[in-house]
């Protein structure tokens, strides 16, 4: 394989036969989390992906490396990216994720290829309709304004009353999408899905741990500690979603209503209706069912709270937006729920330039050629977002500067291939779940500008209006 890929001109670092790249990509994202980064620049990539920085350096744009025993093929061509993403002949598909990721992000719609795909997409589709957004909005809303308060009450009970308070914004940040999260999901049982919420979370920071270890086929099974530790914590969280979903079924059966509806309006009412539906093509199976919890908690969660703290922090570090983005909102919306068409703007260049998902992973179904490259089957291709999202050549010499001018035409128009902005609205990667974070992103960010005065050290001041 490495010869018929040095043929055509991919090379890439030496590996060992076990453990492939990992050592070196290891060392050097341990080196770069050693460093800090100036708050004026906005180019992450050497510190998230220092490897694919030092690697495309050395072997060019397209290169090879080694998960492991796992060949695969890094890009950031945008047209390359095209290719794999709008591809309908199934030759990319969602590759076999390790055990350790699905564990705690659940195997739903995220990662199925092919039939399953499309079922479980067409279940949770309606239940990120226009509408239903707005029905959410309402909760993100109330959400949000009950925190920007309780900001402004700490301020207000500060020794030196200068209405200066110091907020460590991701924390908040976490609270919040939590709150409208376990809201969204569970509506009447919020309490109990904040339980299940908390159990996935240390279940995730267990796993995440030990992801960048070397995996043996088979290590699963074995009764290690760090293995009986994750079986504890998934059983808890798997445990507590039966109950949950239980306890759904009989209320239904307790009212005695066969209705459409009749599970509850929210996710989880929509996903077990789904399991007890007649049409095979739309129904889920208790699995099914866990999974799919376990993924809206982890994405919609992770995601909304990283867009929101860097949205903040960029409008902290640029005061004029901040302004500008205030008085948008004060003159059309008043004091009631915020909707600014310059906080999309921000929003999207906030996506560019910190993008929750770092790259996107496919594995190939069948030998194919990619953009003249003859790709054997079995291959992982990674679509390095970061690179896209901050390519001079097709965002210009501003691309690292935060500019949300940039999208006042729209997503394709902001730069010269809007294949540069894959993750957000081209392809089969535009899954329901995208909207309720770009809606969850724009509203949170929306109110806090309205409520609170937000400086570049990270303190809040309180309105005084």
């Amino acid at each position: 394989m490495i010869k018929s890929f040095e043929k055509q001109g991919i090379r890439g670092p030496s590996y060992s036969i076990l453990h492939g790249t990992l050592p070196e990509m290891k060392s050097l994202l341990k080196a770069a989390n050693e460093t800090v980064l100036d708050t004026t620049c906005n180019d992450i990539a050497p510190r998230v992906q220092p490897h694919y920085c030092r690697w495309s350096a050395e072997y060019g744009e397209v290169f090879l490396f080694w998960r492991g025993v796992q060949p695969a093929i890094r890009i950031a061509d945008p047209k390359l990216a095209k290719q794999i993403l709008s591809d309908k002949s199934g030759a990319y598909a969602q590759p076999q994720f390790d055990h350790r990721l699905l564990s705690f992000a659940g195997n739903g719609v995220g990662q199925l290829n092919g039939p399953d795909w499309v079922r479980h997409r067409s279940i949770l589709t309606p239940a990120f309709t226009k509408d239903k957004l707005k029905l959410m909005a309402k909760r993100m809303a109330a959400c949000t304004m009950d925190m920007a308060d309780d900001w402004k009450r700490r301020a207000a009970r500060t020794a030196d009353h200068h209405q200066y308070i110091t907020i460590e914004m991701s924390e908040e940040f976490k609270k919040l999408t939590c709150d409208i999260i376990t809201h969204t999901a569970f509506g009447s049982n919020h309490v109990e899905g904040g339980e299940v919420f908390k159990a996935q979370d240390e279940l995730i920071h267990h796993c995440i741990a030990t992801m960048a270890d070397l995996y043996i086929p088979g290590s699963r099974f074995l009764p290690t500690p760090s293995n009986r530790q994750m079986w504890k914590m998934e059983n808890k969280v798997n445990s507590s979603l039966r109950r949950l979903i239980q306890g759904r079924l009989e209320s239904a059966q307790a009212k005695g209503s066969d209705s459409d509806g009749c599970y509850g309006d929210d996710v989880l009412g929509l996903l077990v209706e789904a399991s007890k539906t007649t049409n095979k093509s739309l129904k889920l199976t208790m699995g099914e069912i866990i999974d799919e919890c376990k993924q809206f908690f982890f994405s919609g969660h992770e995601t909304t709270a990283k867009l929101l703290t860097w949205t903040i922090f960029l409008l902290s570090l640029h005061q004029e937006w901040q302004e500008r983005l205030r008085e948008e909102v004060l003159t059309e919306c008043g004091t009631g729920t915020p909707d600014a068409d310059m906080m999309n703007m921000v929003i999207l260049e906030t996506l560019r330039l910190y993008c929750p998902v770092l790259e996107t992973l496919k594995e190939t179904s069948k030998a194919t050629n990619l953009g003249g490259f003859l790709i054997p089957k079995g291959v992982f291709i990674t679509i390095q977002l970061v690179q896209l999202h901050r390519s001079r050549e097709y965002w210009g010499e501003d691309a690292n500067d935060f500019n949300p001018l940039r999208f006042r035409n729209g997503v394709s128009q902001a730069a010269k291939a809007p294949q540069c902005f894959p993750q957000l609205r081209n392809g089969s990667e535009n899954l329901p779940r995208s909207e309720f974070r770009d809606a969850g992103g724009e509203i949170g960010a929306l109110i806090i500008a309205s409520k609170v005065f937000i400086s570049p050290l990270s303190r809040v001041q309180a309105c005084t209006g």
